[in-house]
């Protein structure tokens, strides 16, 4: 699943980095997204068998630009509807280690079939 996410974050145009993957020496680019798997349990049990994961994905972009940070969160978003992952909301604020740059969250699911 998280092939599936990252080719929609590659569509998005901008630089996207597993959380605790970016080298901070390099310094940070102006914009990009993060993601993180929060969890993938199991659900839909019988015949004592797991027949699905949900899968628990934490997506945040950041920026130095204030004014695209809520538009592209929302723009992958609707991608991430679109291949089959569940979004809902608008997002919540995220820390930045970057003084220049802010950003916002999303939790997205997806849920597999075993």
């Amino acid at each position: 699943m998280k092939d599936k996410l990252t080719k929609v974050l590659e569509s998005m145009n901008y630089p996207y980095f597993q959380q605790g993957t970016m080298n901070k020496e390099e310094g940070y680019p102006e914009s990009y997204f993060t993601f993180k798997n929060m969890s993938s349990d199991g659900d839909a049990f019988y015949n004592n068998e797991e027949h699905k994961i949900v899968w628990l994905f934490i997506v945040a972009f950041y920026s130095n630009n204030s004014d695209l940070i809520d538009k592209e969160l929302l723009n992958l978003k609707e991608k991430l509807k679109r291949d089959g992952f569940i979004v809902s909301g608008k997002g919540y604020d995220v820390e930045s280690d970057e003084p220049t740059q802010t950003g916002r969250g999303i939790a997205v699911r997806i849920i597999e079939n075993l």
